[in-house]
């Protein structure tokens, strides 16, 4: 008989992960187990598979390690953090607040909000300051981080590189958004020739009341219902590209996501965070 773990559902404004605790359960392969447990009608259905665990680095509390849905390893999720503040209080794990949270793009502080019954009903996350990569660290030669334009079938877009600890590339669109083929144009962008690594590809529009519509194509997912870093690489596009000030509401398939430039250079994610549902299943 094979061993079973036990399985949170989680998602944070519709991007839904299966949150595992590794300090009880062993993953022998994660990459395997988010590609077998995430597909719909076969297994549970995810986005992908988030590990927590013990910390390693000096000044975490725990640990966290993303895996899409395709068995590649993600450096942060946004959406994910969030979920695993919720899940680390509302199991009885910590107390603390804030929670110092380890990932493969470093130390992210989650600031927890409370309801009336002590449960985590949205996190702020500080995400660290945003990295405005340069074409050439795309391996690309020439071009401009802001505004760099690309022909994709004959249809041209400008966009944005942004890095959030992994990277983005954030196109302001002129036409509807929710009527953009996402579909067609998110892998090819995703695999372009100027993104070695592949990359996250968001489809923004400001709408009339100043929120800001945003699509994603996230690397590893496809169309997700949310992306935390996507959204906030999309606000600071904005911010940069006079858009927006350094406050911009984005709204996302599954919820919307408030972001906020401070300051000091870093970027405040607040946004919800719920459990869906828990369960069994077999390691595979």
């Amino acid at each position: 008989m094979k061993q079973t773990v036990k399985f949170t559902k989680m998602h944070g404004a519709g991007n839904d992960y299966i949150y595992v605790n590794t300090l009880l359960y062993n993953i022998p392969d994660p990459a395997k187990a988010s590609i077998e447990w995430s597909k719909f009608h076969f297994g549970v259905g995810s986005d992908g598979l988030i590990l927590i665990g013990k910390a390693t680095e000096p000044g975490a509390d725990f640990s966290m390690r993303i895996f899409n849905n395709d068995g590649s390893e993600a450096m942060m999720c946004g959406n994910g953090t969030r979920c695993v503040a919720k899940f680390l209080h509302d199991k009885g794990m910590t107390d603390k607040n804030p929670i110092n949270l380890q990932t493969l793009s470093g130390i992210k502080i989650l600031n927890l909000h409370l309801n009336e019954d002590n449960e985590v009903e949205t996190v702020t996350v500080d995400m660290g300051e945003p990295k405005l990569k340069e074409p050439a660290q795309f391996g690309l030669h020439g071009g401009k981080a802001l505004n760099h334009e690309v022909t994709i079938e004959g249809k041209q877009f400008a966009g944005t590189f942004v890095s959030m600890g992994n990277p983005h590339f954030v196109i302001f669109i002129n036409e509807d958004v929710e009527k953009f083929p996402v579909e067609k144009y998110g892998p090819m962008l995703e695999h372009h020739e100027m993104f070695p690594q592949r990359c996250n590809i968001e489809f923004a529009q400001v709408l009339e009341d100043g929120t800001i519509r945003m699509r994603v194509w996230e690397r590893g997912s496809g169309i997700t219902l949310a992306c935390g870093t996507g959204a906030c690489a999309t606000a600071v596009a904005a911010k940069l590209t006079g858009r927006r000030d350094n406050k911009s509401d984005i709204k996302m398939d599954g919820g919307t996501l408030n972001i906020e430039w401070t300051a000091d250079n870093h970027i405040m994610m607040t946004g919800p965070a719920a459990i869906s549902f828990e369960g069994e299943i077999a390691l595979p």
